[in-house]
């Protein structure tokens, strides 16, 4: 989640810096800038909330066109993405719950696909021409598919969409959409899950490959010497070869059947080890 922002303007679905100045018999009045007078019920403030001090909200709009503030913590602002989980189906669209005591709508036309009650999805959130704050599970109207300011190899945030026939979708440091081949991933996933990955390539349209594992030399040199020292320390064999499936080889050493392959074929090629259908021997000790 982004830090507050305590500039001028005060923008709505956001975490502001505001400062209290004063109060009434329910609430703490709030100077909010660009947005005037915002009141921050005094259910919803900190112990000891004095007129002075200043406090990290989010601000948000009420049914009837007002703005609120709340000391509590939303599970995304606008202009992020979070895993939700339907509570409320309407003919308008699905409540969500999303950290706060109001939940957030997406409505049918925001829906990649119809939601049901009890089941979660992810979700970007966004501010309607209304300035209400509304939910949508169509990200690729909201994150860019195309790559921008990204190099292969490069370390990435990712955050796990849901499965689709070629494997994962993903969004990329909160801004952009790439995909995880199935055949590359040998770890349960699932929506709303974040892990680490890396940009594997760039198609010549732009689109996003990713992986969960690095592909350059010093990742290709770190894992030819584990496998050595396996080897090492197993008497000089190993039945792990380049005809093992491809979960066996991850659960060893955490990679793809493909970076395993070309690892063994490196080390083949250095006269370090020999190979055959069913063994791996290890040809001289380091």
């Amino acid at each position: 989640m982004r830090p507050p922002k305590s500039k001028s303007t005060t923008h709505i679905g956001e975490i502001n810096t505001l400062e209290v100045l004063h109060e009434s018999d329910d609430d703490f009045v709030l100077d909010g800038s660009n947005k005037g007078e915002i009141f921050l019920p005094k259910s919803q403030a900190p112990d000891g909330c004095r007129p002075g001090q200043k406090l990290d909200v989010f601000i948000y709009p009420e049914n009837d066109g007002s703005i609120k503030a709340t000391c509590h913590r939303p599970k995304a602002q606008v202009g992020e993405c979070a895993l939700l989980t339907a509570v409320n189906i309407i003919k308008a669209g699905a409540f969500m719950d999303w950290g706060l005591e109001k939940d957030l709508l997406v409505p049918v036309s925001q829906q990649s696909t119809p939601m049901d009650e009890g089941k979660s999805y992810v979700v970007y959130l966004f501010l309607d021409p209304q300035q209400r704050i509304i939910g949508s599970s169509k990200l690729h109207r909201f994150l860019e598919e195309h790559a921008q300011n990204m190099v292969s190899g490069e370390e990435v945030d990712l955050l796990i969409v849901g499965k689709t026939d070629l494997g994962f979708k993903a969004v990329i440091n909160g801004t952009h959409l790439g995909l995880l081949f199935k055949n590359e991933v040998f770890q349960s996933l699932r929506p709303g899950d974040k892990t680490r990955g890396y940009i594997k390539t760039i198609r010549e349209d732009g689109k996003i490959k990713l992986s969960l594992q690095r592909h350059n030399k010093k990742s290709r040199e770190e894992l030819s010497d584990r496998i050595l020292a396996f080897l090492e320390s197993n008497q000089g064999t190993s039945t792990l070869t380049d005809y093992s499936p491809p979960k066996a080889i991850y659960k060893q050493y955490g990679v793809s059947k493909s970076n395993y392959k070309k690892a063994l074929g490196a080390l083949y090629k250095r006269r370090m080890i020999s190979m055959t259908k069913d063994k791996i021997t290890l040809l001289t000790q380091r």
